[in-house]
């Protein structure tokens, strides 16, 4: 095992697959998805629009919900089934992909145990069972699996799972239009000096989107604080310098 991310690449510990930003960034999936399932449920309704045929009415009569939401509010298997037909046009719901990782990742955790006197053993020989202590909805396994994420990212099936959670919430942004806010730093990188330092609220860092390089917010304070002096005054010079020589 390497010690680079298997999604982004960057460099993380020995014993983990993946870095502390892709896991900070799949926690705000998992803990936002209780979120995006309720703007899903507004979204069930059929939108209403006119015919795209030249008349004034439907071409057809308007199916009672909106599939799409619907695909993912409803019941499913955990993979997705063989459809030889290809009448699946969804993919796994959102409660059957939560449920089914929270299955699989107990199954490779030994149950613990505390004999009489107090003292917590490992059995190797019995795993743990994946039943969320809220119930079995999406808020209940989206709780679970935020838990065991620790243990997760250190698991070789830790891309597997980074990767479906982030095509799941490609899906549902696609129907509720919510996209995780974006700013552009002050400061040039770094590393390239490039202005494309960007601020993401589901990442812990700032990064670079030409080359790459990522900032924890102290460090990009202090990086903005030794660089954007001098260039303010740069900018102030240049500037003063194209006014007198309008005016000659």
């Amino acid at each position: 095992m390497d010690n680079t991310c298997s999604i982004c690449r960057h460099t993380t510990a020995d014993d983990r697959y993946l870095c502390e930003g892709c896991e900070y960034r799949a926690r705000t999936w998992l803990r936002g998805m209780p979120g995006q399932a309720a703007l899903l449920q507004v979204c069930l309704q059929p939108t209403a629009g006119p015919a795209q045929r030249g008349g004034t009415g439907r071409a057809h009569s308007p199916l009672p919900l909106d599939l799409r939401s619907l695909d993912l509010l409803g019941p499913g298997h955990p993979v997705p089934v063989n459809d030889p037909h290809g009448d699946q046009t969804g993919g796994v719901p959102i409660t059957a992909l939560l449920a089914g990782w929270a299955h699989y990742i107990a199954s490779d955790v030994p149950a613990a145990s505390r004999d009489a006197h107090g003292t917590a053993r490992i059995e190797r020989d019995r795993y743990a069972q994946a039943w969320p202590r809220t119930g079995t909805g999406i808020g209940a396994w989206s709780t679970w699996l935020v838990r065991y994420l620790p243990y997760v990212v250190t698991r070789p099936y830790a891309e597997v799972m980074y990767t479906q959670l982030e095509d799941l919430m490609a899906r549902i942004q696609r129907i509720t239009h919510t996209q995780e806010r974006r700013t552009v730093k002050d400061a040039p990188c770094p590393t390239c000096d490039r202005w494309t330092l960007i601020e993401r609220e589901d990442s812990p860092h700032i990064t670079c989107e030409a080359c790459g390089h990522q900032l924890t917010p102290a460090q990009y304070l202090a990086h903005r604080d030794h660089v954007m002096p001098p260039l303010v005054q740069l900018a102030l010079l240049m500037q003063a310098t194209r006014q007198k020589e309008s005016a000659a």
